[in-house]
């Protein structure tokens, strides 16, 4: 089975995109800042991460660049999923190996799914 992980402060949405990762036969765990977000990736060793940016405690490029400098966490796939535009992020997520970049305002919660499909389709290949 796939594993995810959900990194997001919001409640709501991070509720929502388990409720319809699990739906979609994923296994999911999920945390709430990047801190935790780091500690769970660890121990799951998720094969893709949905990780928002603007957390408490540590951020989504923060969170990434230790995971980045990880042997175990170099090659997980991440979708950034987040409200700030890719002109206002940081210039150092170009160097992190992100699959995607997703305005959560621009996407419904089934394309982020069919985003997360495809990208699995192509690790399992």
């Amino acid at each position: 089975m796939i594993k995810v992980l959900i990194v997001e402060d919001e409640t709501q949405i991070l509720r929502m995109y388990e409720f319809k990762l699990e739906k979609s036969g994923y296994s999911v765990r999920c945390s709430e800042n990047g801190r935790d977000g780091l500690r769970e990736a660890e121990d799951f060793r998720p094969d893709i991460i949905l990780l928002d940016l603007m957390m408490p405690e540590m951020n989504g490029d923060e969170m990434l660049k230790i995971l980045r400098s990880k042997d175990w966490g170099k090659n997980i796939r991440v979708i950034i999923l987040t409200n700030i535009s890719k002109d206002e992020a940081p210039s150092s997520l170009r160097l992190l190996n992100v699959d995607r970049y997703i305005v959560k305002a621009h996407f419904t919660p089934a394309q982020v799914i069919e985003i997360v499909d495809e990208l699995m389709k192509v690790k399992a290949n």
